[in-house]
């Protein structure tokens, strides 16, 4: 187990099974930690991983995979492109808003 005290006094502790670790690999897992949080929020913000609002096991896996999938395609399309998450998925929205402008399906009257 491994004791840390950050620059403003924070305390952290990792406990791990590896009795041979040093700091400084215990640094370097640290900074690979920070980079898969990025991710983690990425999938969180732009694809809605976490507002599955159903109860059974099947719809909540479906929705986790394809909110995985729908994120792995954003990535991609960062990689290929430069174009971040988030300008990707407003791209796409603005998309099918002026899509659907141009053809509504419904039509709303006037009830007053």
């Amino acid at each position: 187990m491994f004791r840390t005290v950050s620059e403003n006094g924070d305390e952290k502790y990792w406990a791990t099974d590896d009795l041979q670790m040093d700091e400084a690999t215990q640094e370097e897992l640290e900074n690979q930690g920070w980079g898969i949080e990025v991710y983690h929020r990425g999938i969180k913000q732009c694809c809605g991983i976490e507002q599955a609002q159903v109860r059974k096991a099947t719809a909540q896996k479906n929705h986790f995979l394809y909110a995985l999938r729908a994120f792995l395609r954003l990535e991609m399309h960062r990689l290929r492109t430069g174009i971040s998450w988030y300008e990707a998925k407003v791209s796409i929205i603005r998309e099918a808003i002026r899509a659907y402008l141009t053809y509504p399906t419904y039509s709303l009257t006037p009830t007053a």
